[in-house]
């Protein structure tokens, strides 16, 4: 059985960034042995699986190279980008079903995408001392007037504030450790950030997830959502931000992404989150499941 597959770059900067993803099309008559296996051929963070849904305008499922996962950001914005370029869609609004819930994604005339997610939930804050061990830092490196804490907007990660861009550039994990400590406390994995930037945005960006096969990923879209939830939380962005907040990531990676996350409040509540960016690269292969 052969299979078509598309594969470009979301949240892309430049031509040589963004987080590459696959996105199969009409992918009813795949089983879940397939789409993983797909997926593996692929060798993607992350490919998006489209197929018809009773509940929205499509279903998509996201599967890493080992597993598959609630929802993905970067792979949403490849899988509409896909849908765009195939005359499939135009621009407007619609709905994805995903197993983090019925979400929404707006295509714009520009051809940036932007994707609803869940509004957050702030679970336990972890002692520094934990994580930097596990990062070969010490705690002292990592932010003081910020916790490292658990966030979710459809997906479970550990937001870890450092001070500086040269701690940030330099850090080194052991995966090992990273991988244990995802375990122990049910995450996808660490997001970790400093409010200094390269090119003036809003923070500078890591993501390590090698418990789902991921050592470090160049754009991530659910956790950059959390991590504007988390910012807006601790005083760090001011009520009602009336363009969207613009996180840097990939760049330790030589993968300059660029992810736009827009954030409604009311009051000290936050009620909309919204993430998104651009696609380049897309590219057509076919996949031979034999």
């Amino acid at each position: 059985m052969k299979i078509k597959a598309y594969t470009l770059n979301a949240f892309a900067k430049t031509i040589d960034g963004g987080n590459p993803a696959g996105v199969v099309l009409n992918a009813d008559s795949l089983s879940e042995n397939n789409m993983k296996k797909i997926a593996g051929i692929l060798g993607f963070s992350e490919t998006a699986f489209l197929m018809r849904s009773d509940c929205a305008d499509f279903k998509v499922r996201f599967f890493t190279p080992t597993e598959e996962v609630d929802l993905c950001g970067h792979a949403t914005i490849g899988a509409f980008y896909t849908l765009l370029s195939q005359n499939v869609i135009k621009p407007g609004n619609y709905s994805q079903e995903t197993k983090a819930g019925v979400l929404n994604v707006k295509v714009n005339d520009n051809l940036s995408i932007m994707m609803t997610q869940k509004t957050p939930i702030f679970y336990e804050i972890i002692g520094k001392e934990e994580i930097a061990d596990s990062l070969n830092l010490h705690s002292d490196q990592m932010l003081a007037d910020l916790p490292v804490q658990i966030v979710s907007t459809g997906l479970r990660d550990i937001m870890v504030p450092i001070k500086n861009m040269k701690i940030l550039n330099g850090i080194n994990p052991d995966f090992e450790k990273v991988k244990a400590i995802s375990r122990k406390y049910k995450t996808i994995g660490y997001h970790l950030f400093t409010l200094e930037s390269i090119n003036g945005s809003d923070a500078c960006c890591r993501n390590f997830a090698p418990l789902y096969g991921i050592p470090e990923e160049s754009a991530t879209g659910t956790s950059n959502g959390a991590l504007g939830c988390y910012l807006f939380k601790y005083g760090k962005l001011k009520a009602q931000t009336p363009y969207p907040l613009v996180f840097e990531q990939g760049y330790a990676m030589k993968k300059p992404s660029e992810i736009m996350v827009s954030i409604i409040s009311q009051g000290q509540e936050v009620v909309e989150v919204r993430v998104g960016g651009i696609a380049l690269n897309l590219s057509e292969i076919e996949i031979d499941l034999r």
